[in-house]
C-alpha cells in the first residue's frame, strides 16, 4: 500500500481511526472523514505521521455534494484515490416497535445510503479515468443472524452486504474494481461498543457468547483490512470476512 491513497469515513475514532493509523504505518496516504473536524484533527494528531500523509476532511457521507467535495479534496492533496473504506455508522439499541421514523432514517441514511454515496462517487472516478481500485465495507454479523434492538442497523448492514456483492459482480466484471467487506464482532474501544454493551453485565454477557473468551481489538480490524486491500488479496472480491472470535456460529453455548 505504499503510496496508495485510501480514504477512511469515520476516521476519527475507533476502528476508522486504528486502520488509518494502520495503513498510515504501511506508507499509505490516508484521508480520514468525520462531522468534527476537530475530532479528526484530534485523530490525526494520535497517528505517527512524520512525512504529512494524513489528511482530514470534514464530511457527512449523507450529503452527496460533501461526498463529491471530499473526492475532490483527496486529488488536489494526493492526485488519485485508490482505495475507499466505508467505515461511517450509526447505532443505538431500540426496541422495533418503540423507534422513530427519525431514527430509522437517521441509521438508513449514514449507513446505506452514505455507503452507496461513497460508493458510487468513487466508483465513477475510478471508471470516467480507467483506475483499478478497491472498495472495502464495514458491516456486521446481525445482517444475516438477526438480533433484537438493532432492527434498523442490521437492515441498513444486510443492504450494505448485499450492495457489496452486487458491485463486486458488475463493477469486477467491467472494470476490475474489488468489493469487499468485514463483520467484526464485538470490538473494544468503539462507539459501537459503547452504544451496543450499556452495562458491565451486558459486557460480561457478550464475552461469554463469544468461542474465544474476550473482545476484539481495533487494531485486529485494521490488520484484515490492510490485508484486504493490499496487492496480497487481489483475487478476493465480493467476500465478507467475519472477525468475532466465532460469536455468530455459537448459537447454542454449552
Amino acid at each position: 500500500m505504499r503510496n496508495k491513497t485510501v480514504i477512511v469515513t469515520g476516521g476519527s475514532s475507533g476502528m476508522g481511526k486504528a486502520m488509518a493509523k494502520k495503513f498510515t504505518a504501511e506508507g499509505a496516504n490516508v484521508v480520514i472523514t468525520g462531522r468534527s473536524l476537530e475530532r479528526l484533527e484530534a485523530a490525526k494528531a494520535d497517528i505517527e505521521d512524520p512525512e504529512g500523509q494524513v489528511f482530514c476532511i470534514e464530511m457527512d457521507v449523507r450529503d452527496p455534494e460533501k461526498v463529491q467535495h471530499t473526492i475532490n479534496k483527496t486529488k488536489e492533496r494526493f492526485g488519485s484515490i485508490d482505495h475507499l473504506v466505508n467505515n461511517a455508522a450509526g447505532n443505538f439499541i431500540s426496541p422495533a416497535e418503540d423507534l422513530s421514523i427519525n431514527g430509522w432514517r437517521s441509521v438508513i441514511d449514514i449507513v446505506l445510503n452514505g455507503t452507496w454515496y461513497c460508493s458510487q462517487a468513487v466508483g465513477k472516478e475510478w471508471i470516467d479515468n480507467g483506475h483499478t481500485g478497491s472498495i472495502l465495507n464495514i458491516v456486521a454479523a446481525y445482517a444475516w443472524t438477526a438480533g433484537a434492538g438493532v432492527i434498523h442497523s442490521a437492515s441498513a448492514k444486510a443492504g450494505v452486504l448485499s450492495m457489496t456483492r452486487t458491485l463486486a459482480v458488475e463493477w469486477g466484471s467491467k472494470y476490475g474494481i474489488c468489493v469487499n467487506a468485514i463483520a467484526p464482532g464485538p470490538i473494544d474501544n468503539t462507539g459501537g461498543a459503547e452504544k451496543l454493551s450499556l452495562s458491565e453485565d451486558a459486557r460480561r454477557q457478550t464475552i461469554e457468547s463469544v468461542p474465544l473468551s474476550r473482545m476484539g481489538q481495533p487494531e485486529e480490524i485494521a490488520d484484515l483490512a490492510h490485508f484486504l486491500l493490499s496487492s496480497k488479496a487481489s483475487y478476493i472480491n465480493g467476500e465478507c470476512i467475519t472477525m468475532d472470535g466465532g460469536q455468530w456460529l455459537n448459537r447454542n453455548p454449552f
